[in-house]
């Protein structure tokens, strides 16, 4: 059994990897540092959902389940080299960060800890244990002020609106950087806004549907005028399966170091967005809540917020094409599996 190492895999899209790695053959092992950024409770359901103990987690300590799984923080750079060295993992997929662009705003800090220091630390680890594969979470975040929609991975990412959006774009130079120097084959993934079961308690569809069972008033920006490129996190997942064994190499042949591109490089590296291709209203994704739970719900439309952008939406053709699968989830698939397990739960 090949052996993957997937960071944050307590959190939304880890959770949902982990789960669709071992029952695709391979042996997972999990870690995630279990922060108080969201409820925890949250997390520990997820993991329960792995068949993993959580009454007695402690730091850097094994605990079986349908994966292994440890407790432990990106930031604990011995720690991630003793695990690298443990079990020599065939492949890592970097998961792990603190999210959110909006608390960007309140605590930059966490951002350079988590998702500069952090994956410095899986770099290095990558770089003394090497690995046929180095998988990791960007964002659609770094597109930033470009308006050019579709956002393509030739686009100039230069110009991020939040340190969350920063720190995802200087993941993409670091990765880069070592798979320039010391050969770590490395993939970089944009997602755009992923949803679905078990999803994160900041992101408009928790909060949105959870102010709806409540009968609270909730927000919504810009005065609903914004669209999201929504991608259900099944699709997502499956995606990463696919990316697995497929590693970029080195010379790529499509790259002109007199006309560079942000995507691909003489290095094995790449990049590549992965959304629905398909972007939603704000006030249709709305609708579509209020349809699954019968409910209407109570607005309280704002003005657009520090660090948003207007319209999200995802160039998949690259990424299609090299995995031959397209996300397509329609929304209202995707939006009743959510409801469904936000009641259950």
């Amino acid at each position: 059994m090949e052996k993957v190492l997937v960071t944050g895999a307590a959190g939304f899209i880890g959770f949902h990897l982990s789960k669709l790695l071992t029952n695709s053959g391979y042996k997972v092992v999990g870690i995630d540092n279990i922060n108080d950024y969201y409820d925890p409770n949250l997390k520990l359901a997820r993991l329960r959902q792995l068949d993993i103990p959580t009454d007695n987690l402690e730091y850097n300590k094994k605990i079986k389940g349908s994966i292994s799984f440890y407790k432990m923080d990106l930031m604990d750079k011995e720690a991630i080299l003793q695990l690298f060295e443990r079990y020599q993992f065939n492949y890592v997929i970097n998961l792990a960060a603190q999210a959110g662009v909006r608390y960007s705003l309140e605590n930059p800090q966490a951002y350079i800890d988590s998702n500069i220091t952090g994956f410095l630390n899986i770099l290095e680890a990558c770089r003394t244990y090497p690995v046929k594969h180095l998988i990791f979470a960007s964002s659609s975040s770094v597109y930033g002020l470009s308006e050019e929609i579709p956002f393509s991975e030739e686009n100039c990412t230069d110009h991020p609106l939040a340190m969350y959006a920063a720190s995802k774009k200087s993941n993409e130079m670091m990765a880069h950087a070592y798979a320039h120097l010391f050969k770590i084959p490395a993939t970089g993934l944009r997602f755009f806004t992923v949803y679905g079961p078990y999803g994160r308690p900041d992101m408009a569809l928790y909060l949105f549907t959870k102010a709806m069972v409540e009968e609270r008033e909730f927000d919504v920006y810009n005065y609903g005028n914004m669209s999201r490129d929504f991608t259900y996190v099944d699709d997502i997942v499956e995606s990463i399966r696919r990316l697995i064994p497929l590693a970029p190499t080195v010379n790529n042949i499509d790259f002109d170091t007199k006309q560079p591109i942000p995507n691909k490089s003489t290095a094995p590296y790449q990049l590549f967005n992965i959304g629905n291709n398909a972007p939603v209203n704000l006030m249709d994704f709305i609708s579509t809540i209020e349809k699954v739970l019968g409910k209407k719900g109570k607005m309280n439309l704002k003005p657009l917020q520090a660090g948003d952008v207007t319209a999200t939406y995802a160039n998949v053709t690259s990424l299609y094409k090299y995995i031959d699968f397209k996300p397509q989830t329609p929304i209202e698939v995707g939006v009743k599996a959510f409801v469904e397990q936000y009641l259950k739960q």
